[in-house]
């Protein structure tokens, strides 16, 4: 990225993220979100998917600085050098995923997930699940805690969690994985095109809850969830150079 960029600084509620804000707001000029060339994100990766999701109308990139537990998609934090550290940094683009959510009352919801969608079972039953990739039937009955889609720029995060694979940036694949499978016991899940299509139904709705997440968004009471990659929406991440996605990636299958 070029120099002598307008920024925008948001920050997390947290009081270690507000003192970096005010920090930061005293050493370089800052402008509001909509006339900024960057936005610097100060926290950890929930708040990173939280600015994502709440400036993609904006198409800005977004530079993050970890004041927070987790910082996968956040930069080392340190408040010298911010200038060159954007003039330098090295820019991801990701396609989010699209959740079309049908409740039991017929109400539809859709919503952008940019690690994974997820169903989870609302009460103390297993969910029983039936899984469809581009309208065929692969999985008529999975018995389970839940299951998920990640994308690769999420795969390390909850999908990695339920032992799903950790996948390469930039690979076009999604990750389809079962959440404390009990039937099949095996079954461990799939890996999928990017541009698969795929409907989760929920059998037995009434009896066995089942909710749906995208990025920390629930819908409760779910009975299919469809889910697609959104091609036409971009996130712009800015990342130290050797420090990006891929990199990231690879360096977590290795601790």
């Amino acid at each position: 990225m070029g120099g002598n960029q307008k920024i925008a600084f948001v920050a997390s509620d947290a009081e270690v993220a507000q003192s970096a804000l005010i920090a930061f707001q005293g050493r370089y000029p800052s402008v509001p979100l909509e006339e900024a060339d960057v936005i610097v994100a100060l926290g950890g990766d929930g708040f990173m998917l939280e600015t994502l999701h709440g400036t993609e109308h904006l198409d800005k990139p977004v530079y993050g600085l970890n004041r927070g537990t987790v910082g996968f998609l956040m930069n080392e934090y340190g408040e010298d050098d911010l200038m060159f550290r954007l003039a330098a940094a090295e820019e991801e683009v990701i396609n989010p995923l699209k959740m079309r959510a049908i409740t039991k009352d017929e109400v539809e919801v859709e919503r952008l997930a940019i690690n994974e969608v997820s169903l989870l079972r609302q009460g103390p039953q297993a969910a029983k699940l039936r899984i469809y990739v581009d309208n065929k039937l692969r999985l008529r009955e999975l018995s389970c805690d839940g299951a998920l889609v990640a994308t690769p720029a999420g795969s390390t995060a909850y999908n990695y969690s339920a032992h799903g694979p950790i996948l390469p940036i930039g690979s076009d694949v999604l990750a389809l994985t079962a959440v404390a499978a009990y039937r099949p016991r095996r079954w461990r899940g799939a890996l999928l095109p990017k541009e698969a299509t795929v409907r989760i139904e929920v059998i037995s709705p009434e009896k066995r809850p089942v909710m749906a997440d995208a990025d920390g968004q629930s819908v409760r009471d779910v009975t299919s969830v469809e889910i697609t990659s959104d091609s036409s929406v971009e996130h712009r991440l800015l990342f130290d150079p050797g420090h990006g996605l891929e990199e990231r990636l690879i360096q977590e299958q290795f601790v």
